[in-house]
């Protein structure tokens, strides 16, 4: 560590006890990521040998053994960008390893909901109105995944550091630098004020158009638990957002940064989550809504 330009420009000094709390938040990091690749690989290779996953749900669920493998490498890769002339990681790179850890989960969480039922039901006519709510739950599901990926360039410049007012920054709507850097698209990536900026629309636009969401399934004859979910869904973004104001104003404390990252996760379930709600059964063929009686043979049938 004492070899890297981290240490001999930021922490020149650093004292073995110090160095040790940030290596064990690295090294735990690590050997968890392995426990999750092993806690997904193990009881594949054990439910393929006793042939209790087949078919589609067993190529799903090797891709995202595959997929998990390739975020490893990811990791790997940024991490070996902040080990030369970079005093941290680069932020493409932090924000390419966030967006496979999305990807990952939320395959995993899908795949669970599909096969606990949360989305099979007969009950409820495929409506105009419903229709369209899936279109747009969909929709949403798929910003929110990219408001956290904003996020992950706010981590990776510091960028939560740099004006620790709301809702205004440096006293203007749009803050002072906006767009200072040529070609203009640059701004979005590796320009603090547009960084911090584009993540702070996003992040109300999540809370607000969660809120729509809810509000539009009321008009529809949903069952319990999709109104449900959906009502979490407004609640867990409000609260996100809210959250992501107080940490603004606290100066970023690695606590409340956490938390933030955390509840991210949560509203990107809660949209998942609500999405599948809406799936009807026998809706798509490649639901594993199926997988019940053509993929999954239980255990107590041997």
């Amino acid at each position: 560590y004492q070899q890297i330009p981290e240490y001999q420009q930021l922490n020149q000094g650093m004292s073995l006890a110090q160095f040790q709390v940030i290596y064990l938040w690295e090294f735990s990091h690590r050997l968890w990521a392995r426990l999750v690749g092993l806690a997904l690989a193990l009881p594949l290779v054990i439910f393929l040998w006793r042939r209790e996953v087949r078919g589609a749900l067993a190529w799903r669920i090797g891709g995202i053994l595959l997929l998990t493998g390739l975020q490893g490498a990811m990791g790997w890769y940024m991490v070996k960008s902040g080990l030369t002339v970079r005093t941290d990681v680069s932020q493409y790179r932090l924000a390419a390893h966030l967006a496979l850890a999305l990807v990952v989960y939320a395959l995993a969480v899908w795949t669970s909901a599909e096969l606990l039922g949360v989305g099979d039901r007969s009950e409820v006519l495929d409506s105009k109105g419903e229709v369209r709510l899936r279109r747009r739950s969909a929709w949403f599901a798929g910003f929110v995944f990219f408001t956290i990926i904003s996020g992950a360039f706010v981590a990776g410049l510091d960028a939560g550091r740099a004006w620790n007012t709301f809702p205004l920054m440096g006293g203007q709507v749009v803050p002072p630098g906006y767009g200072a850097l040529t070609p203009w698209y640059l701004n979005a990536f590796e320009n603090v004020a547009a960084v911090q900026f584009h993540h702070r629309l996003l992040g109300v636009s999540v809370a607000l158009l969660a809120v729509l969401l809810w509000r539009s399934s009321k008009g529809i004859p949903l069952p319990a638990p999709a109104r449900r979910w959906f009502g979490m869904l407004a609640l867990l973004a409000s609260l996100q957002m809210a959250l992501g104001i107080a940490t603004l104003l606290l100066h970023v404390p690695v606590s409340r940064g956490g938390l933030h990252q955390f509840g991210a996760v949560l509203v990107l379930t809660a949209a998942l989550l609500a999405l599948a709600s809406l799936q009807t059964k026998g809706g798509r063929r490649d639901s594993p809504a199926a997988f019940d009686a053509r993929a999954v043979r239980p255990v107590s049938s041997r």
